[in-house]
């Protein structure tokens, strides 16, 4: 890779129009990525530049549902009309060309929605006028791009249009914006040089189309089948769990696997600053906060309407009977409130940034959450996911599953014990024999503990044995299969 000409990745995003590609830049000496968009002879872009001043006036309104299949039929429609009755010259291809860039910019994401096409794409940001777009590349981490916005205007009214597409406003005088577009992408703008000395700026959280299942969790390394197992058990007998770990590393992907393991006849809420929990459950409330905004909804006018925030929303959820309750990430003053539920019975998950139990406790009784050491001993396991590097690049990992017993009462300690850790060198998992989890099975149900062992090794062979088929499973489909298996895994029926 030491040459213009070498290419270690290149994936068609929108053919036959556009392609994207990871290739050595001389200039840098360092890997860029590179957005590959038809250019415009100047026929063409005279052409274009006519339609763009006149689709406004030319393009009707939709009438009936407005789906993203029938808003590019209809654009389609007005675009090709108006440039067969102005630009009859012009040939099928070059009509299809600027067809493309109308669509892209009109109803996509402009010059970066090539790359949000690419699903090994996770983040893409601007960090001002005049300076590269960066993506975070699942393989190649941060790459800087060949797109840019060169002029300070047209950054602005991008943002103001990301902004608007989330159906939010930004401005001089509110010029911070956190929120989601339709598609679930999380994204956090800033407007002007009031906050960023380059100018307007953004970053966007890439939704993933597809979110992992416990199976992708173990193809791709993040997880053994003896932890899946492990998880399996825990969701099913209403354990409280929180997924602890840096940026980064995967703590709602583990969420959302996690989650699939709760019971078809469980009620769930789930309770985020943006939607990315997604359950194939019938009896779930998902719930977002919402940050004040005028009467009007876009941040003008004299009425406005009081932030929601996760308190309120766990408040409220605690009135709706659920079994189970799942809290995007865990930060403030709803801490109290979750351990409060924990610990009249409600099974709940949540993330944290901590890379540490010792450092997870810190977290809870430390200002702004401030959750009393009494509640803790409610929490059941820790999961503690970390980012480390392969030969093959950047991966996720499971660094330990860690049992809470509870809080000493004689100390004041929690006492905690790690049941499965990974193996950096050897990059393994290793169960250390033991699990507070079977005996508290075992007490449950009236069963041995070797009945509970026995279950495990079940659920963990036919774990292993889908992993290593070929078939690839949804979330939905996942779900199901969990469900047919239930009974087996228990030794109670017969194999599907």
């Amino acid at each position: 890779m030491r040459d213009g000409s070498a290419r270690p990745y290149r994936k068609e995003v929108a053919p036959p129009f556009a392609y994207v590609e990871v290739a050595f830049d001389p200039d840098s000496a360092a890997l860029r990525y590179e957005v590959h968009e038809p250019e415009l002879t100047e026929e063409e872009r005279t052409a274009s530049d006519s339609l763009v001043r006149d689709l406004p006036r030319i393009l009707a309104p939709l009438e009936g549902p407005a789906t993203p299949e029938r808003r590019a039929s209809h654009l389609a429609r007005a675009v090709n009309e108006y440039l067969a009755a102005r630009y009859p010259r012009l040939s099928s291809e070059s009509r299809q060309r600027i067809l493309y860039l109308r669509r892209r910019d009109a109803l996509g994401y402009g010059p970066i929605d090539a790359i949000l096409r690419d699903p090994e794409v996770e983040d893409v940001s601007c960090d001002g006028v005049g300076t590269p777009v960066f993506v975070y590349h699942s393989r190649f981490e941060s790459l800087r791009t060949n797109v840019a916005f060169t002029d300070e205007s047209s950054l602005n009214a991008y943002v103001v249009r990301l902004a608007q597409r989330c159906s939010r406003s930004v401005s001089v005088a509110h010029p911070l914006l956190d929120a989601a577009t339709p598609e679930g992408h999380r994204v956090q703008l800033t407007f002007g040089r009031a906050v960023s000395g380059r100018g307007s700026t953004f970053t966007l959280r890439r939704f993933r189309d597809r979110p992992f299942t416990p199976i992708d969790l173990v193809r791709n390394g993040t997880w053994s089948p003896e932890v899946v197992a492990y998880l399996w058990l825990a969701a099913e007998h209403g354990d409280s769990m929180i997924v602890a770990g840096g940026p980064g590393a995967g703590k709602t992907s583990a969420l959302n696997a996690i989650a699939l393991f709760v019971p078809s006849s469980a009620k769930i809420v789930s309770i985020e600053d943006t939607r990315e929990i997604h359950l194939p459950h019938a009896n779930w409330v998902p719930s977002t906060t919402r940050t004040g905004a005028s009467a009007g909804g876009m941040g003008t006018g004299t009425g406005r309407a009081r932030d929601i925030d996760l308190f309120d929303l766990l408040s409220a959820a605690l009135r709706q009977r659920p079994t189970h309750i799942v809290v995007g990430e865990v930060r403030g003053r709803e801490a109290y409130t979750m351990f409060q539920a924990m610990n009249t019975g409600h099974a709940t998950y949540a993330t944290m940034h901590a890379d540490s139990v010792r450092a997870l406790v810190q977290r809870l009784e430390s200002p702004p959450i401030q959750v009393p050491r009494a509640l803790l001993g409610a929490l059941r396991e820790v999961l503690i996911e970390t980012v480390t590097r392969t030969p093959s690049g950047p991966a996720r990992r499971m660094r330990e599953l860690i049992e809470v017993r509870g809080v000493d009462t004689d100390t004041g300690e929690v006492v905690s014990t790690p049941v499965f850790t990974w193996d950096d060198t050897a990059d393994t998992f290793h169960y250390l024999g033991h699990s507070y989890l079977f005996e508290r099975i075992a007490g449950a149900t009236g069963r041995p503990v070797g009945a509970v062992d026995e279950e495990f090794r079940r659920r963990t062979e036919a774990i292993r044995a889908l992993s290593e088929s070929a078939e690839s499973l949804g979330p939905a489909e996942m779900w199901r299969w969990i469900r047919e298996h239930r009974r087996w895994a228990r030794g109670s029926a017969e194999a599907p």
